[in-house]
């Protein structure tokens, strides 16, 4: 009950005042670092358009990264930064889900899946062995192998918020993911012809052992329009590989930590080990991952009309550049030199374990 003083009439205002201005100086302390980050995606935009073969993503880390090594980003420009490189990041996902149509799975998921989830499979079982005999360890190693395996700068894109990757981490793995994709739009047409493969077929070769939708397009593009029509299809099929990934791989940086606290706290060594807890899966889905999902069911219904999907498209494309130049802005060049050639090796060894094992599983399942 309020007071005769009107003491509490008074305190809720001057709550929802503090509230408001706390709001605006969080918002305006991130325009500077939004505004630098929208000027390089605008750029490298530009630049994807009329260099597509590079593409407007590895654009924007590659000026991002520039600038950070030329003018180090100020404590002003953090905030933004920070923002562009997480949430914009996590909102590309969910607009990539309006690609996406359980008709599409239905009709091309069926028979491309055996493809799709034997080179899944075997390329992170490769990139986990081939990592640890290289000596790559942690982050770097599961961006390389997911960004191989899925789609990759938008897997990648998925699974750093979720690990907590390091900007160093994905710089890394996203400009081994790109060097990759040239070789394979240079390279896939031409092993299509000698083998004699079908318009089908190639396209699901490329669909599944070309990471980024771009480098798939460019490469199924020059060895005929049925191959791109069913490349692209199988491509974002594909894409929806990121959600049991995302969260088996929620499940156990979860347990990871939950291990680490405890040895810190000492209760391993005075206890003995506990059995692993349970996992609330609920709790574990990040919310771009339940808005993926929210979007592409929209698409079944056909509530999002044809219309829209070149734009949602580019728009995905865009904010995933935008996220992609704050995290350019973010690297430490440093750190990117000292992780050395090793990774670029996983790269190499994780693109040709994957193309083989495509062009395999089709000949083993009669798909060629």
């Amino acid at each position: 009950m309020p007071s005769p003083s009107g003491t509490e009439f008074v305190r809720t205002p001057l709550r929802a005042t503090e509230r408001f201005h706390r709001l605006r100086s969080v918002t305006m302390a991130r325009i500077p670092g939004l505004a630098v980050a929208l000027v390089i995606g605008v750029v490298a935009t530009v630049i994807g358009h009329f260099v597509p073969l590079v593409g407007a993503p590895v654009s924007a880390i590659v000026i991002g990264a520039a600038l950070a090594a030329l003018i180090k980003p100020g404590d002003r420009l953090r905030p933004g930064i920070n923002t562009a490189g997480k949430f914009i990041l996590q909102l590309s996902v969910v607009v990539l889900g309006s690609q996406l149509s359980l008709d599409q799975i239905a009709q091309v998921g069926l028979e491309s899946l055996p493809v799709m989830l034997g080179t899944l499979a075997v390329c992170l079982v490769a990139a986990f062995l081939l990592g640890r005999w290289l000596g790559i360890i942690g982050d770097l190693r599961t961006l390389i192998g997911v960004g191989t395996g899925i789609c990759g700068a938008s897997a990648i894109a998925a699974v750093t918020p979720v690990i907590g990757a390091v900007s160093v981490d994905v710089a890394y793995a996203i400009s081994t993911i790109f060097l990759f994709n040239i070789a394979a739009v240079l390279t896939f047409p031409l092993i299509g012809h000698l083998l004699g493969m079908s318009q089908h077929a190639f396209g699901l070769f490329a669909g599944t052992a070309v990471n980024d939708i771009s480098s798939v397009v460019a490469t199924a593009t020059t060895y005929g329009s049925a191959a791109t029509n069913f490349a692209v299809v199988v491509k974002l099929v594909r894409t929806l590989m990121i959600i049991p990934i995302c969260l088996g791989l929620a499940a156990w940086t979860e347990h990871r930590l939950k291990t680490r606290d405890r040895l810190h706290a000492g209760e391993i060594a005075e206890t003995g080990p506990t059995p692993r807890s349970r996992v609330n899966v609920f709790r574990l889905v990040p919310w771009f991952l339940i808005g993926f999902l929210l979007i592409a069911a929209t698409n079944t219904l056909g509530l999002i009309p044809a219309a829209a999907h070149p734009g949602l498209s580019a728009l995905s494309v865009f904010l995933i550049t935008v996220a992609l130049s704050a995290i350019g802005l973010s690297t430490d060049l440093g750190g990117f030199r000292r992780a050395g050639t090793k990774p670029l090796l996983l790269g190499a060894l994780l693109w040709i374990t994957v193309s083989l094992t495509s062009l395999g599983l089709q000949y083993a399942t009669g798909m060629n």
